[in-house]
């Protein structure tokens, strides 16, 4: 993206070096053709599509003209700063970002699913209990999103379900 801006100012630059070469009469006939095409658009589209490097070029543009030609424009700097300023906002609340708990280990979240099924009566806190006797620390809150996440129910559902 950064390459292509470059080359699109590139080309208006060389576009503008070309105007020093022109007459003015030859300027004046080119600027009220292109007053007359603008008011066209206008008429058609009121808000036309501009990406980035057409914004900033209007908006360093306008800078150039009295204060009253300023106003009506399809850019100004402030508007060029308003966008700007979007994109850094939508930047920041859709990076990615690093956070959080560390997931439970697989062969953590077996081990809960085989006490949970070889005891049915035990509920999320007897396993969390048992499970520092094996090297194992977790908490309960724990062990009750991956019994939730297996769709293993809570004791009390368990054993009825294994008696009946």
């Amino acid at each position: 993206m950064g390459i292509r801006i470059l080359y699109l100012m590139f080309v208006r630059l060389a576009g503008w070096m070309a105007l020093l070469a022109r007459s003015s009469a030859s300027k004046d006939a080119e600027l009220l053709v292109l007053r007359h095409e603008v008011a066209m658009l206008r008429r058609q589209n009121p808000k036309p599509g501009l990406d980035w490097a057409d914004r900033a070029v209007l908006a360093a543009l306008a800078r150039l003209l009295p204060r009253p030609l300023r106003i009506g424009r399809l850019v100004s700097s402030d508007t060029l700063l308003r966008s700007w300023l979007r994109r850094l906002v939508r930047w920041r609340w859709t990076y990615p970002r690093r956070g959080g708990r560390p997931a439970v280990d697989v062969k953590v979240a077996m081990l809960i699913e085989q006490l949970a099924r070889e005891n049915p009566g035990w509920g999320y806190k007897r396993i969390q209990g048992e499970l520092p006797g094996l090297g194992i620390q977790v908490g309960a809150s724990t062990v009750r999103r991956v019994l939730k996440r297996l769709r293993i129910p809570p004791a009390p559902q368990r054993s009825r379900t294994t008696a009946g």
